[in-house]
């Protein structure tokens, strides 16, 4: 029987002290050169506090052309440093594990926002993105690879790859979008070639003793249900993450394709044999009980966004009542200034219909 207090250890040997993390959550607060503002500080460190296990810093642009947010917070660069180590610092001190994620948007990188036409495995009239050159690619990675060694120098216990939503490595994966004729396109196994290369670079430059995740998505945007669980099975078997975190949007929900329904999404993904590598999914988990529902389902932890968000504490909350619910929508700017967020990141929530009050 699983105890939401139960401490899990990674292969990496890191322990993380109960089943929440806390979801990398876009919040534009940041400065526009990517440093850290006191604002993001605060509401991290706010969340570390609140218990969770995890604290997972928002998706963190590993080039400055790979910005996807205005205010979005960047580690391609060592000025970020000094501000990073001061957040992981702090969230350290509240026992959670101070976890980044690299990421980079490609063709959803807004060009009026990064001042020059977005990039793409392939040229996208959508979008008007351009096809990186072979060269490029090969930069990616090591780039992707060097914010890894950044976060490091910052203090961080681990990363994870941002594979999902259709930001770049997801745009690689996707055999709608990647339409390259080298060895980064085509095949299942080359479309994924470039997310083994950086987990082997950045195991080569971090070291076991690092924690190290990846984050796929299963559907939307051009991507199919069976090759992602193909490339889910290669990186289990390859045992050189810790976790991978399934993005599905609504954990309870029925696969979009046809062929694959009968059963939940979810489940497509806990029938596997994950061996030493742990399982956390994202998705419509906004209550006890459905951080319950989940853990009964062989997921290892929870990944929490809304609802850390509404409740800084959501997990000392769910510990001490697994039938906790957050309160209800919508909320006023007074409770999430309360809960840590600021103007900024109040502003960008009033996008979410019916979040926050008129």
């Amino acid at each position: 029987m699983k105890s939401l207090n139960d401490k899990l250890t990674f292969a990496s040997g890191h322990q993380m002290k109960n089943r929440f993390m806390l979801a990398p959550l876009t919040n534009t607060q940041s400065h526009e050169d990517g440093v850290l503002s006191d604002d993001e500080y605060h509401w991290l460190t706010k969340r570390a506090e609140g218990g969770f296990g995890i604290t997972m810093s928002c998706a963190s642009h590993v080039q400055d052309i790979g910005k996807g947010f205005p205010g979005q917070l960047g580690i391609f660069d060592d000025k970020h440093i000094d501000g990073l180590t001061k957040l992981t610092t702090e969230i350290k001190k509240h026992e959670s594990l101070a976890i980044a994620q690299l990421h980079h948007a490609g063709m959803r990188s807004p060009e009026d926002l990064i001042n020059t036409q977005p990039v793409c495995p392939s040229d996208d009239s959508n979008t008007g993105a351009r096809s990186l050159s072979f060269e490029e690619v090969i930069q990616l990675r090591e780039d992707f690879i060097a914010a890894a060694v950044r976060a490091k120098k910052s203090g961080y216990q681990g990363v994870e790859i941002h594979g999902a939503h259709g930001y770049i490595l997801s745009q690689f994966l996707s055999s709608e979008i990647n339409r390259r004729q080298d060895e980064y396109g085509g095949s299942n196994e080359n479309r994924s070639r470039i997310i083994f290369e950086i987990i082997e670079g950045i195991r080569n430059n971090c070291g076991k003793a690092f924690v190290l995740g990846v984050r796929l998505s299963p559907e939307g945007f051009g991507l199919k249900l069976g090759e992602i669980k193909e490339v889910c099975q290669e990186l289990i078997a390859l045992n050189n993450i810790d976790f991978l975190d399934m993005s599905l949007w609504d954990s309870f929900k029925d696969p979009n394709e046809e062929e694959y329904k009968g059963k939940d999404l979810l489940q497509h993904f806990t029938d596997m044999d994950f061996g030493n590598t742990m399982l956390t999914v994202a998705g419509n988990i906004r209550s006890g009980e459905s951080v319950m529902k989940i853990l009964e389902k062989d997921v290892d932890f929870v990944t929490v966004g809304r609802a850390g968000i509404l409740h800084h504490d959501f997990p000392r909350r769910v510990i001490a009542d697994e039938r906790f619910e957050p309160i209800e929508l919508p909320v006023s700017k007074e409770h999430l200034i309360q809960e840590g967020l600021s103007e900024t990141f109040i502003k960008y929530m009033q996008r979410w219909q019916g979040f926050v009050e008129e």
